[in-house]
């Protein structure tokens, strides 16, 4: 599952579309607009976003809303947050090693 989020992540265009909705839900439109590439390139990168569960589409009439899928977005960062321990720890062990090195 967290694969998948770093997969919808890898694209500049995609970031951009989750940093918009970021905000709040918003329509296609709108969440994809100034970008300068085409619309069958917004449905490709907009069809990752929902493949991977990152963003949720609802369709209201003729309007299509985008929202964010918090919870996958959260399994990412969880998985980031242990990591930064981790390498946090391994850095402190060479910290000390270093210090006790020029004594």
């Amino acid at each position: 599952m967290v694969n998948d989020s770093f997969k919808a992540l890898s694209h500049p265009i995609r970031r951009g579309i989750v940093e918009r909705l970021g905000e709040g839900p918003a329509t296609v439109g709108d969440a994809t607009a100034g970008f300068g590439v085409s619309k069958p390139a917004i449905s490709k990168h907009l069809k990752v976003l929902e493949e991977t569960g990152v963003v949720r589409r609802e369709v209201r009439g003729r309007a299509h809303w985008l929202s964010l899928e918090p919870k996958v977005l959260g399994e990412a960062a969880d998985w980031m947050d242990r990591q930064r321990a981790l390498w946090g720890r391994l850095f402190d062990v060479v910290d000390e090693y270093l210090k006790e090195g020029s004594r």
